[in-house]
């Protein structure tokens, strides 16, 4: 179990931002960095033993390729992307609810987590069906104007699911509230979103680069169908331990935008001040 400190409201710039990103990642990184990769481990296992076994496949066949090795991969691929489809609310969210309970400085268990996401999982799988990355691969391979669209929507509503977890209210009213938080503050919330995937995709190479050195020494020692399943695998957990980082910062940015449309850190700090009377007086 960890308990947590809440956050300490204030108007955030971008680098306080960041910053108070990391320092929530770093106080509880191995409850965070270990549910994430506990959720990528099926879809991490499925991609290597896709890989691996279609590897295999055609090494033996002197480099061809047949029909069994194909179907091999495919099948893996789509049980793979069918496991993801169905945890999409625990690998989007999970990270996201404990980083709403830390904010608000409640203990953050496993346990929780777990019963957190569930009461909402179908609002939730129904919400990040409709922004997620291959939303949004598929609408840039169909026309730029969709994409323009799905980005407009994308950050419009891009606090809906710290809105559920810590106002309790359903998907429909989080898209309202979404709207509303971010209404006259669309475009810097869009640059922070900017800067966050670069430091996201900065983050990845850089751990990216450590597993690419591993998989170098490995392939001294072991055969290249391990080190081929190995690969595909990590780069599914890598993704995992940066994932996060995106995360913790929705979060940060739900609690800026009420700070800055509704003062909510005059609200934490007037109850501060009225704890110490309220003990003196009982």
């Amino acid at each position: 179990m960890s308990v947590p400190v809440a956050l300490r409201l204030r108007p955030l710039e971008i680098g306080d931002l960041l910053d108070e990103t990391f320092r929530m990642y770093r106080r509880h990184f191995l409850l965070f960095a270990g549910i994430s990769v506990i959720l990528a481990i099926p879809s991490a296992a499925l991609f290597g033993l896709g890989f691996g076994s279609f590897f295999a496949a055609v090494q033996g066949n002197g480099g061809a390729t047949d029909t069994n090795s194909f179907t091999l991969l495919f099948v893996a691929l789509g049980v793979a992307l069918f496991l993801g489809i169905l945890l999409l609310p625990f690998t989007h969210t999970a990270v996201l609810y404990a980083a709403c309970e830390s904010a608000q400085g409640r203990p953050v268990t496993a346990g929780g987590i777990f019963t957190g996401v569930m009461r909402r999982y179908f609002p939730l799988l129904a919400y990040w069906l409709l922004f997620n990355q291959l939303t949004a691969e598929l609408a840039a391979a169909l026309c730029l104007v969709p994409l323009i669209f799905w980005l407009w929507g994308f950050i419009t509503w891009l606090v809906v699911a710290p809105a559920m977890m810590v106002e309790n209210i359903g998907l429909g009213a989080a898209f309202g509230r979404s709207m509303q938080l971010v209404h006259g503050r669309w475009w810097r919330t869009f640059l922070i979103f900017f800067l966050l995937v670069l430091l996201w995709l900065a983050t990845y190479v850089g751990l990216g680069a450590f597993v690419q050195i591993a998989q170098v020494v490995l392939g001294i020692f072991v055969s290249p169908v391990i080190v081929t399943a190995a690969a595909t695998a990590s780069g599914q957990l890598v993704v995992a331990l940066v994932n996060p980082i995106m995360q913790i910062a929705i979060v940060l940015v739900y609690f800026d935008l009420r700070v800055r449309r509704e003062g909510l850190d005059l609200f934490q700090m007037a109850s501060r001040l009225s704890a110490p009377r309220a003990q003196v007086a009982s």
